[in-house]
């Protein structure tokens, strides 16, 4: 109640504002504190350091920006990131991370799930429903802002995640707080063959990668998780019910994108000069289809452990 009265205070004494909130952040560990969003850190971050993505650039910075300036969301953000191994889809959602808190991907309103880690028994899909569901409302209960983080979809238990359902859309409340203003991020190599196979025609076309739209895309991606029955998505509510705002695509990587990579990861290692390595390590790469080698099988998973070795 008291933390309640000080920050209507805050809100209503808007000449003294920022003083007293930096004095009630010195005190308190509110997720208002931590949350410290950046959109345009954030959109430089995704145009400066993810390779050959266009269509995930602009959705996520497009959708986030969006998001986050709408003070009274209908609904929380749903973006459902699918693609190859070793094309980018972690790292945006480290960004993501990154960019919206002031502790960044440590935050304790960050949260990480990882099917393998926390969901490893397919028997106990009832079980794990309920402590997923109830672990869900609490940090929504505690932080409107939480984001959360669902790694390796392809590897989670089927049904496990339509628990979050009535958390997607806009009629279900959450005790104290605004549960619509959350972030929920699904990142899974499911329906990895759609994306692979229209960025493989377009290049055989002679079309520019750029060319590539999302409407080529958005619903064959739906369709192509919702019928997968490996996906943790597989006949999933969520999806039925058209509770992901965004399905992105993220393209497999040529050798040009995979040398970019390889740079700058030198230039973290201060060896921005080692072009030598650069193209070593491009070259030792395993490219796809056999006739064309367009496009890296592990995009650029593998570049740190090669580069050490080229080193």
């Amino acid at each position: 109640m008291l933390t309640t009265l000080f920050v209507l205070f805050l809100f209503f004494c808007n000449p003294v504002c920022c003083v007293f909130q930096k004095l009630y952040c010195t005190i308190s560990d509110s997720c208002d504190c931590d949350f410290k969003p950046n959109i345009r850190d954030l959109e430089w971050d995704l145009y400066k350091n993810v390779y050959g993505q266009h269509l995930a650039q602009d959705i996520v910075s497009e959708e986030v920006g969006r998001f986050l300036h709408n003070k009274s969301p209908s609904q929380p953000l749903v973006l459902s990131f699918h693609g190859s191994s070793g094309t980018g889809k972690t790292l945006v959602s480290s960004m993501l991370g990154n960019h919206l808190y002031g502790s960044a991907m440590s935050s304790p309103y960050v949260h990480q799930f990882v099917p393998t880690l926390h969901f490893p028994l397919a028997h106990r899909v009832k079980q794990y429903r309920e402590e997923l569901k109830d672990w869900v409302q609490g940090n929504l209960t505690e932080c409107a802002r939480s984001v959360f983080i669902f790694d390796e979809m392809e590897k989670m238990p089927p049904g496990l995640i339509d628990v979050l359902e009535p958390f997607l859309g806009p009629s279900h409340v959450v005790f104290r707080t605004n549960y619509r203003k959350a972030i929920y991020l699904f990142i899974s190599t499911a329906g990895e063959e759609v994306i692979n196979k229209v960025a493989l025609e377009n290049r055989q076309a002679g079309r520019e990668r750029e060319e590539i739209k999302l409407d080529n895309l958005q619903e064959a991606i739906a369709q192509a998780v919702y019928n997968n029955n490996t996906s943790g998505l597989f006949k999933s509510n969520i999806i039925q019910q058209k509770l992901i705002t965004r399905f992105v695509p993220f393209l497999p990587l040529s050798r040009y994108h995979v040398e970019r990579c390889v740079h700058s990861q030198l230039c973290q290692r201060g060896s921005c000069s080692r072009n030598d390595v650069v193209e070593a390590v491009g070259g030792d790469m395993n490219y796809t289809p056999a006739k064309g080698k367009y496009f890296s099988n592990t995009g650029c998973k593998t570049v740190p452990a090669k580069i050490n070795f080229f080193l």
